[in-house]
């Protein structure tokens, strides 16, 4: 990764930041606690951008259509975030599988 990756990166970031501000402030509290969630759980496609900003999108559509963000949602948005990312891996399911020495394979 070189510098240009990462002044690109950072100005992504920075846009997508603005877009999540640019959000309602119950919308913007609901994020911002999806975010912690993903970051501590880890799921291994977080790093692309494309799960949050995929929420900030599904974010916007709520707000235009006039909606709560719990009306989308739900009241457990722990619930929620599982539900996004049920069929994907976790580095926590990486490091499980490195120190017993799975592949990721059905074991017979």
């Amino acid at each position: 990764m070189g510098i240009q990756d990462i002044i690109e990166g950072k100005k992504q970031w920075r846009a997508h930041m603005a877009r999540v501000k640019a959000l309602p402030p119950d919308y913007q509290i609901v994020y911002k606690e999806m975010q912690k969630y993903f970051f501590k759980i880890g799921p291994v496609g977080l790093s692309d951008g494309t799960l949050l900003s995929g929420i900030v999108d599904f974010f916007e559509e709520g707000v235009a259509a006039g909606k709560g963000v719990l009306a989308l949602i739900g009241n457990d948005v722990a619930a929620f975030c599982d539900g996004l990312v049920k069929d994907s891996r976790t580095y926590a399911d990486i490091y499980q599988e490195s120190i017993s020495g799975k592949t990721g394979t059905a074991e017979k």
